[in-house]
């Protein structure tokens, strides 16, 4: 089973072409399935039958998990087996005639443009080890929307701060330019002047934003960079990686940014994703309706 799944994974890293952390994510769901066969006395991916594959849906719905998780789940084990038919390494696709569950799209935790701002402020910038460069970063995600991951990957010639652009690679290899604000862009400066020389401490580096050894930031110390100082906010959300990009998003689109431009900056494929955010927008109008209408 190993095998299949690791050829597979080859297959999509190298004719597909899908992004390191999508390929991860296939690699944990078929994980996960292939375990469920064989606690299920399911030796083979060739004798797997549609009743197995409904089973491991519900043994997953069982343990819990959300039902866009579950689709998610499925979507890696349906493509896992179309794949094992179209090499000829299966007969059958056990997968042809089973409908994904029904999904619900969550609307995104966001913060207000004023939790932003208390949360932009809190880096000490005085700090010149740490407290640049956590600015700096915090700044960049908020003016760009770019994800945790695409940040971390970030290097010194993807800047251009005399035009005011960053050049960003995304999921699938896609790049995309995203313009940086005048607040994101003098954050960057005093981090490339003050900050990162000290970091790097006389070694190099491509990437622009580096830990304590000079080496690339990881995108869990980034997630622990915006725990933390969400916590010297008081900010009572709950806090995710991805809040900046959703507020970044929200908060042009309350502005009156169009969706295709929002769409553009966002490296969303299908604009259906970047709708989300219009969703977020009319429940802040129906919230402000309802506290200032006189019959709401």
């Amino acid at each position: 089973m190993k095998e299949l799944i690791d050829t597979f994974l080859n297959y999509l890293t190298v004719e597909r072409g899908l992004a390191k952390n999508t390929i991860l994510a296939y690699e944990r769901d078929l994980k996960v399935y292939a375990d469920f066969l064989k606690n299920n006395r399911t030796s083979s991916f060739d004798s797997v039958e549609k009743k197995d594959v409904i089973n491991f849906m519900i043994s997953q719905k069982d343990t819990g998990l959300s039902a866009n998780s579950i689709a998610r789940r499925l979507a890696a084990v349906r493509m896992f087996h179309r794949f094992l038919v179209r090499e000829r390494l299966n007969k059958d696709d056990p997968t042809a005639l089973i409908d994904s569950p029904k999904l619900w799209k969550k609307v995104p935790q966001t913060l207000s443009v004023n939790e932003v701002e208390t949360l932009l402020a809190q880096p000490n910038v005085r700090d010149k080890r740490q407290g640049m460069r956590d600015r700096a970063i915090l700044e960049t995600l908020y003016a760009t929307g770019m994800r945790v991951s695409e940040l971390v990957n970030l290097k010194i010639d993807s800047i251009n701060l005399t035009a005011g652009f960053v050049r960003c690679v995304g999921k699938g290899n896609k790049e995309r330019v995203i313009p940086l604000g005048s607040k994101a862009i003098s954050s960057i400066k005093r981090y490339l002047e003050y900050s990162r020389p000290i970091l790097l401490k006389k070694k190099d580096s491509e990437f622009l934003f580096v830990n304590r050894s000079g080496k690339r930031l990881s995108r869990q110390s980034v997630w622990k960079i915006i725990k933390y100082y969400s916590r010297c906010a008081h900010i009572k959300k709950p806090i995710r990686p991805h809040i900046l990009r959703h507020s970044f998003a929200t908060h042009l689109l309350e502005r009156g940014a169009d969706l295709r431009s929002v769409q553009e900056m966002l490296g969303h494929a299908n604009i259906s994703t970047t709708q989300i955010y219009t969703h977020i927008n009319k429940e802040r109008l129906k919230a402000i309706h309802r506290q200032f209408h006189p019959r709401p």
